[in-house]
């Protein structure tokens, strides 16, 4: 058996970039199987403004990796009880991959890691495309199409079943596979802290950049760093995470965030709402009630209550060693290791 991963693209400023060398080495060590990665080939670096990755360059990088797995399958390489695993599941090459196989009669299973899509109303599909049925169909085709879907947080998983008719047999509640974030922040764990407030999301309606940009007005005390507007290497990015006391999010669409968890890695307090996945992954010590900021016009009501809590954390921060550590470990134990991914390719 061989595991093929069809990753999503590499880049430099996002998780994607770690995944390229973490998930094959973490899928051969956990199984001892023999993983093979089908790329794409180069990556556009440049995503399209407020996205995740670039809308022209994603399509052409997908195409290159379908290429690559109809030679596979026309010389023969393909056999049974192969498994591809996609770690986008958002890919519609799984629907000829799916063609290929049944059609050639080869016996193979597929995996794949939703990340987001049209039934997330603040999506960039959600938002732009909506509930078009084309769009509709093709993601409860590629939903069908893989034996396990991977789902990080439950609130991922809910979401989903509301849009689609499907079942639990298909679905796989598991952690990411980012195992490696801790050793890789640790050396920016214990720097000196300054009265800096990060926003660390992408600058995009559904994270509501402009409550932050607010706040920013009524606190002069403290700092208020738009991340992306810095254009940040990593190392600078997690240079800022190090220094700051707070990771501040509004969000409307997060179905599981990892800035959050890299703050908190390194002693940054995470204040967040009260919905999305947050609600599952965040103690109580750091959520706020969700209406305090559902959209401007909420937050203009609860603007009080909202600075209010910030103050409250930042001149408390030393108070909150011991709920960071018991954050951290949540988040650890349950969402940022993809042990229940691994027992299902050990098969």
């Amino acid at each position: 058996m061989t595991i093929y991963i069809v990753d999503i693209e590499a880049v430099d400023t996002r998780y994607t970039k770690q995944w390229k060398e973490h998930v094959p080495n973490l899928l051969r060590n956990a199984t001892g199987k023999e993983v093979v990665v089908i790329s794409g080939g180069e990556t556009p670096q440049a995503t399209t403004p407020g996205a995740f990755l670039n809308f022209g360059g994603t399509n052409v990088y997908k195409s290159k990796q379908l290429e690559t797995i109809g030679e596979m399958f026309c010389e023969g390489k393909i056999k049974n009880e192969d498994y591809f695993l996609y770690t986008d599941a958002w890919n519609p090459t799984v629907i000829q991959l799916r063609y290929m196989a049944e059609l050639l009669g080869v016996d193979i299973r597929i995996g794949g890691l939703w990340h987001a899509g049209s039934y997330d109303p603040h999506d960039f599909l959600g938002r732009l495309i909506g509930n078009k049925p084309w769009v509709r169909h093709a993601e409860q085709s590629m939903y069908e199409c893989y034996d396990h879907n991977f789902y990080a947080t439950q609130f991922h998983i809910d979401l989903f079943k509301k849009a689609f008719n499907t079942d639990n047999s298909k679905i796989v509640r598991t952690g990411w596979p980012m195992e490696y974030l801790q050793n890789t922040l640790s050396m920016y764990k214990g720097m000196k802290k300054r009265d800096l407030i990060l926003f660390p999301h992408r600058i995009a309606p559904e994270k509501q950049v402009e409550i932050f940009r607010d706040l920013k007005e009524h606190l002069p005390q403290y700092e208020f760093v738009i991340c992306q507007e810095q254009e940040l290497t990593k190392n600078e990015y997690h240079n800022l995470l190090g220094e700051a006391k707070m990771v501040f999010s509004a969000n409307l669409q997060e179905t599981l965030g990892i800035s959050w968890y890299e703050g908190a890695l390194v002693d940054a307090i995470p204040m967040v709402p009260d919905r999305l996945s947050y609600s599952e992954m965040a103690i109580d010590a750091f959520k706020y009630p969700s209406e305090w900021t559902e959209d401007f016009n909420s937050y203009t009501t609860n603007k009080d209550a909202v600075i209010e809590r910030i103050i409250y954390l930042m001149e408390n921060y030393k108070d909150q060693q011991l709920n960071l550590n018991k954050q951290v470990k949540l988040l650890k134990d349950d969402f940022f290791g993809c042990s229940n991914m691994i027992k299902v390719l050990q098969y």
